[in-house]
């Protein structure tokens, strides 16, 4: 069998497993992750399979998680952490940013960390306050980080073991919302590297760039857009850090217009950043200046209100059409 069928959630269970079954020195530690396998079940059955001296239900202690898999790290494991929601994360940021980022700096090199942070995050799930922020720009920003976000089943199997195979610390942002739609998964070999951008889309009169849940609604505003005569080319950022920016500038001199869409606040975002970057290398072939469609600078808010601040079709479609008017 070379392909099959399957959501994202249950790529990713099945490509954590083959990184486990691959490696022995590969654990899996998080809250909830064994016998529970996890509050959306991406790591179920791997308890059973694999024993609980691989798989660690944790503490509640995000800070203890990421610590502990330093030390791990440094006597040769290679652990795979789950922090639980997005929002949970920032009891662990100073183990993060100021110890795991920069521990392989301060070795100049001789010795690695091969922690990979698995986050779920994002919106479009109806959760409650700190379950469903974006918070991917702190971690893009902080050197010594790899930070990756699949869009589709495919990418999500190939992706979680190309992070554990790296000898740098990966952080791994899992979209939620995509978690249960299903797509095709090629067993043989990964499409690319996880440090590619994908076209996931080809077209002409526009370029339209995300990442994670993100392009999904961009794929259904090129849908709309088809209908009413504009070929928008949809680019799957994949990698927020190292950013692949071939298949962004060649589609920008493809198309001259550039719209950027993220679920997080615009404001010194990835975006934002992309955004300037583009201006910077494609100036001349650009005939309209590099837009953005994001949540609203303000915390996310009450469920009720998540179709409100979040992206959808409509304002990509609004985004593009005043680029074509430039």
């Amino acid at each position: 069998m070379s392909a099959t069928t399957w959501t994202m959630a249950k790529a990713l269970n099945q490509g954590l497993a083959k990184a486990l079954a691959d490696d022995d020195r590969v654990l899996l530690m998080g809250e909830d992750v064994g016998a529970l396998g996890g509050v959306f079940r991406v790591t179920e059955g791997l308890s059973a399979r694999f024993g609980t001296g691989r798989v660690l239900d944790t503490p509640l202690a995000e800070s203890g998680i990421v610590g502990a898999a330093i030390g791990l790290a440094m006597r040769g494991y290679r652990p795979i952490c789950e922090i639980q929601f997005d929002g949970f994360i920032y009891p662990a940021f100073d183990q993060i940013t100021s110890q795991l980022a920069k521990i392989t700096a301060r070795h100049e090199g001789s010795a690695r960390f091969p922690v990979v942070i698995r986050v779920p995050y994002g919106g479009h799930i109806g959760a409650v306050e700190h379950h469903q922020e974006s918070p991917e720009a702190y971690f893009a920003h902080t050197a010594g980080l790899r930070v990756i976000s699949p869009s589709t089943p495919n990418d999500a199997y190939w992706m979680i073991q190309q992070a554990v195979a790296s000898d740098d610390p990966v952080m791994f942002f899992e979209p939620k919302s995509r978690y249960w739609p299903k797509g095709e998964v090629e067993l043989e070999s990964p499409a690319a590297g996880m440090h590619t951008t994908r076209v996931a889309r080809g077209g002409t009169d526009a370029t339209v760039l995300g990442h994670g849940a993100m392009v999904s609604v961009l794929l259904q505003a090129a849908e709309v857009a088809a209908k009413e005569g504009t070929s928008l080319e949809v680019l799957d950022l994949r990698s927020l850090s190292p950013i692949d920016y071939g298949p962004i500038l060649r589609s920008v001199e493809k198309t001259g217009r550039l719209v950027v869409a993220q679920e997080a606040p615009g404001f010194a975002s990835l975006g934002s950043e992309i955004a300037a970057t583009v201006a910077e290398r494609a100036f001349y072939a650009l005939q309209a200046p590099v837009l953005r469609v994001s949540g609203f600078d303000a915390p996310f808010p009450p469920a009720k209100l998540e179709s409100v601040y979040l992206p959808d079709a409509d304002r990509v479609l609004d985004a593009v059409d005043r680029a074509l008017d430039y």
